[in-house]
């Protein structure tokens, strides 16, 4: 059969059988598409392991215009659709070769930089004003340290859910539902902001219009509709600033917090992970290389402290 044909119908297949994004179904097609047509694949029968590792050679030599090569995690993602290509077609019957044939290269442990624990509860402090803008940034960076939620998970929230109740049920990625828990911090920090709120908006945040708070005696900020992911992400910067934080506080950045300062304090890593939610626990084991140093600096300070110091005399 027409390798075309194949791909239109996992890429169907993904969207409403899977339920994956639009954005997820673009993404594979692009992968998809790109080493069909390099390899000059007609048939499925064509799909070899020979193809396979000279695209993967292909990916690998590839540089831009700065003379950098192609990152090993995009080159990943590149074989991860070749292989769930192959896994469909071996589900439905087709002749092809087995995807367990071809494995992911190694990529290295990623890092990651969090801010100090000072410098979070100087960036919560940061909103100070009694404005709904203030109020409503207040909410954002308290609601993202109290519950590791992933930026647009927190801009699709639903302004009517019951967040006094401690907990919510938010859809993230792939549509999945997860439980996440709120603090009483964030919960007051919510409904001083809703309090203020006037607007029939369904969102939980939203955008005003103008570029700064109306000044007294002006008439009432006009509400734009939801928040966009930008927006927050350069609100959240702003405040950083403000807080006198030298590196750059992202969005995902609050969401790292989130998750070390869990574990730090003694949380399941499976526990964390549901949290999160990750579907692997690989990927909730980036963390474990910050708990592992907090852990050594714990066990420096705490360890052997009553037994007698060896007399250098």
């Amino acid at each position: 059969m027409k390798v075309e044909n194949l791909l239109e119908e996992y890429l169907d297949y993904l969207e409403i059988e899977k339920n994956r994004s639009p954005l997820t179904r673009e993404n594979y097609e692009r992968y998809l598409r790109r080493f069909i047509e390099e390899m000059g694949l007609n048939t499925e029968k064509d799909i070899t392991a020979a193809k396979v590792r000279q695209f993967r050679m292909k990916l690998a030599r590839q540089s831009n215009r700065k003379g950098q090569t192609l990152k090993k995690k995009t080159q990943n993602y590149y074989v991860i659709a070749i292989r769930n290509f192959l896994k469909y077609l071996v589900k439905h019957d087709y002749n092809v070769m087995s995807p367990d044939k071809i494995e992911l290269g190694k990529i290295p442990m990623r890092q990651i930089r969090i801010i100090e624990y000072p410098d979070l509860e100087r960036l919560l402090k940061a909103p100070t004003g009694m404005d709904i803008r203030s109020l409503r940034d207040k909410a954002i960076l308290e609601l993202f340290f109290s519950t590791g939620l992933r930026l647009s998970e927190l801009c699709n929230l639903d302004r009517y859910l019951d967040f006094g109740r401690g907990e919510v049920t938010v859809r993230g990625k792939g549509e999945k539902l997860r439980v996440v828990f709120i603090s009483d911090g964030a919960r007051g920090a919510i409904k001083d902001y809703l309090d203020k709120r006037t607007d029939a908006e369904e969102w939980l945040f939203v955008s005003f219009s103008g570029g700064r708070a109306p000044k007294k005696g002006k008439k009432r900020e006009k509400v734009l509709g939801k928040i966009t992911p930008r927006a927050v992400q350069r609100l959240v910067d702003r405040y950083a600033k403000k807080a006198g934080i030298a590196d750059r506080v992202t969005p995902h950045k609050l969401r790292h917090l989130f998750a070390t300062d869990l574990l730090i304090n003694g949380a399941d890593i499976r526990a964390v992970q549901e949290m999160l939610g990750h579907s692997s626990i690989a990927t909730t084991q980036i963390y474990t290389h910050l708990t592992n140093k907090q852990l050594k600096d714990v066990h420096k300070s705490f360890h052997g402290r009553r037994r007698q110091q060896p007399n250098n005399t």
